[in-house]
């Protein structure tokens, strides 16, 4: 049987060293192996007879050392792998997921037309890895709240799970995710679910409240039929259904301050010149701030 592994990228950044520290307290929850991935193109070739001094690879082998001992110091009985790749990041990454259970990557946090600027390699292999790829940044795990008591102080939030969930076809991956993740940690599991007001809701001088009342209850069963099989799986979890009406973009930001984690989906086929990333887990990526969980489902 092969090891259970969870891959973190290293590239050096002070956001790649919080997801080796999040990767590695995900291996020792789950008793996972631990890969410290660097892909570096220029790589040369390993010799036993090369002097330190000489070794091409000095650079490559002390990134991956200093988030070894920084691991270790947390967390000093984890299996680790160190691996070193002479390939582009991209293409080491993809085949990391194929391997793995997850991949976990730092984020910058870029802004949409940086992003697309720059060729960001995490959001590349997000929208095309087999498996979930977790983005976590080098700050806090809060969010900028919506609602602040009346001193100015943030509420106490709450740790937890949330999944957004959007009903239009099988999710049972995200769901799997999702529940693995809230049960493995002991935590309670959000699912958010926004679905837009239909034009005859809007009305004059508002919203009509019979047409949003009408909205949430249909999409509070759909929901409630979709969670049912998934609660009987898991009845240590407690679940929370949160239906707004919203985007879906607009109901999972402000939902998600004090997660622990943020789970999404992305379908796994979608048509040609679409981006591979939806814009529900776009936004997430860019604007959430505690770690982002994406998993591909059909």
């Amino acid at each position: 049987m092969e090891p259970d592994i969870i891959t973190v990228g290293l590239d050096g950044s002070p956001a790649s060293l919080a997801a080796a520290q999040w990767a590695a307290d995900e291996a020792d929850r789950r008793q996972s192996v631990l890969r410290l991935l660097h892909a570096w193109v220029p790589l040369a070739a390993e010799t036993v007879d090369t002097p330190p001094e000489r070794d091409q690879n000095a650079a490559a082998r002390q990134l991956v050392r200093r988030a070894l001992d920084e691991v270790r110091e947390r967390r000093p009985h984890l299996q680790i792998i160190e691996e070193l790749v002479g390939a582009e990041p991209e293409p080491a990454l993809l085949r990391a997921a194929g391997e793995s259970r997850m991949v976990v990557l730092g984020s910058r946090g870029l802004g949409t037309w940086e992003s697309y600027v720059l060729g960001d390699v995490s959001l590349n292999v997000v929208g095309r890895a087999e498996g979930p790829v977790v983005l976590v940044r080098e700050a806090g795990r809060a969010t900028t709240p919506r609602h602040v008591a009346e001193d100015g102080a943030p509420p106490a939030p709450e740790p937890r799970v949330v999944v957004g969930v959007s009903l239009n076809g099988p999710c049972d991956r995200l769901f799997a995710f999702a529940f693995d993740a809230a049960a493995s940690r002991g935590l309670s599991l959000q699912v958010v679910h926004g679905r837009p007001l239909p034009v005859q809701a809007y009305t004059p001088w508002g919203i009509d409240p019979d047409a949003a009342k009408e909205l949430t209850k249909e999409a509070d069963i759909e929901l409630r039929d979709a969670l049912r099989p998934w609660c009987e799986r898991f009845p240590g979890v407690l679940v929370q259904e949160t239906v707004l009406p919203e985007s879906p973009t607009r109901a999972l930001v402000q939902t998600v301050f004090g997660a622990e984690l943020l789970v999404v989906g992305r379908r796994m086929h979608r048509p040609l010149l679409v981006p591979r990333v939806g814009p529900v887990a776009h936004a997430a990526i860019h604007h959430v701030t505690c770690p982002v969980a994406v998993v591909p489902h059909d």
